[in-house]
């Protein structure tokens, strides 16, 4: 899964790079898409969470036919959302974008890309969907390796469709979103292939199970999509603070940024990983594995993601070096990591502690965990620091409110994971 995620990322990293090579106004009308295309992956991850928590408690009940059915069941449901929402982006994708500040030469290059880049985030959703069934009877390694090859096929065609071959002059900024459909599409055919020999769904007693676990799943669902919509609203309002110190802190968050994402592959890794093992053992009232579980990923998340915080802290000055050409961004670039990049440890605490919650049966416990990291201990200590000692007050402040969220983090599952009536 962590090779999975990686490639993932890489996945938007090419295509950033390609179409920045068609110049700054095909860039920018991409960039006017991304608000709107985190939207749909935070319904679609928490739809994915969803999927995978419910199936996996199941099977660790031991009801393998009601499982087969909640198979079924999720991924018609799940897809028919996303594409509910899909299709609602599309009709109002004028009056939004015009929202979000683009003008009317903007709304002619996005036009033309937004429309297969919509189908493509709906392929991605139903690929998506499809790993969390695949996560949630334990095969994590599918659905890593179906990451790695969409995104070689990704990174295959989108020079072509981009740039063209030969005569072909190419479909420019179009090219980008049709090479992701493509990607996406031989995805879902090959995962579609091998569910078809599992035996993991069913066409029999569905009406009945809908009612049976519709509010369960719902009840899953909901709370996990509002807290993976948290962090894109987090970073908007993040960066409106650091704007307000100038274009050179802006331009190092952003780099900041990139290198959080890349630096914590391995706790992403693990959110998608765990949720399954844990929702088997939920099932089967298994809370001593549980609690092992748990002791372990958070060793190797402090361990790992503290050994890596300090080491690019040492190597801050190099790493800055690598990342920008500017002098003065660099200079922010190095404070940045030196106070941010180790206290991604505890960081890294609270995510997987977040979605260990969606598993064991406490989905709006994480959604407030969710909103309490970010909106009470992570902004307000952003901002405190950027009013009182600039850029390396925005360093400080970010590593004091990633430590208090671990340690909250921590602290909720010791005092709420444990079974009724336990004390």
């Amino acid at each position: 899964m962590a090779i999975g995620v990686l490639s993932l990322l890489g996945f938007q990293l090419v295509d950033s790079a390609f179409i920045s090579r068609l110049g700054t106004a095909p860039l920018a009308a991409q960039s006017f898409t991304f608000p709107l295309s985190f939207l749909i992956i935070g319904v679609q991850v928490g739809l994915g969470i969803a999927i995978a928590a419910l199936i996996s408690r199941t099977l660790g009940a031991g009801d393998v036919q009601r499982a087969r059915r909640q198979g079924s069941l999720a991924l018609m449901s799940a897809g028919g959302v996303t594409a509910l929402l899909v299709l609602g982006l599309w009709v109002t994708h004028r009056p939004l974008f015009l929202l979000l500040g683009a003008d009317p030469d903007n709304l002619a290059l996005i036009r033309g890309y937004w429309a297969p880049q919509l189908l493509a985030s709906w392929l991605g959703a139903a690929l998506y969907f499809g790993y969390s069934l695949f996560r949630a009877h334990g095969d994590t390694r599918l659905p890593g390796k179906l990451m790695v090859v969409t995104s070689l096929i990704n990174l295959a065609i989108d020079p072509i469709l981009i740039f063209g071959v030969g005569e072909w002059p190419g479909l420019g900024l179009p090219g980008a979103a049709w090479a992701t459909v493509v990607a996406f599409g031989s995805g879902l055919v090959m995962i579609a292939a091998r569910l078809k020999g599992t035996g993991w769904l069913s066409r029999q007693g569905l009406g009945h199970e809908v009612r049976q676990s519709g509010p369960t799943f719902i009840g899953i669902a909901g709370p996990a999509m509002v807290g993976q919509l948290m962090p894109p609203l987090s970073a908007m309002l993040a960066i409106s603070i650091v704007a307000t110190l100038g274009e050179s802190a802006v331009a190092a968050w952003g780099l900041a940024s990139r290198l959080e994402t890349v630096s914590l592959m391995v706790v992403l890794a693990l959110t998608m990983s765990l949720p399954p093992w844990l929702g088997r053992c939920y099932g089967a009232n298994d809370w001593a594995q549980i609690q092992r579980l748990m002791r372990l990923a958070a060793r190797v998340v402090l361990l790992w993601q503290g050994m890596l915080g300090i080491v690019l802290a040492l190597l801050a000055p190099w790493v800055a070096v690598m990342l920008s050409g500017t002098p003065e961004v660099r200079e922010e670039l190095t404070l940045l990591i030196r106070f941010m990049l180790p206290s991604y440890a505890l960081l890294g605490l609270c995510m997987v502690v977040v979605s260990a919650g969606n598993a064991l049966g406490r989905p709006f416990g994480s959604m407030l965990l969710s909103a309490a990291r970010l909106f009470v201990c992570y902004l307000p200590c952003l901002w405190l620091g950027a009013q009182l000692w600039g850029v390396w007050g925005v360093g400080v402040g970010a590593a004091v409110g990633n430590i208090m969220a671990g340690l909250i983090a921590w602290l909720w599952y010791l005092r709420s994971m444990r079974p009724t009536g336990q004390k």
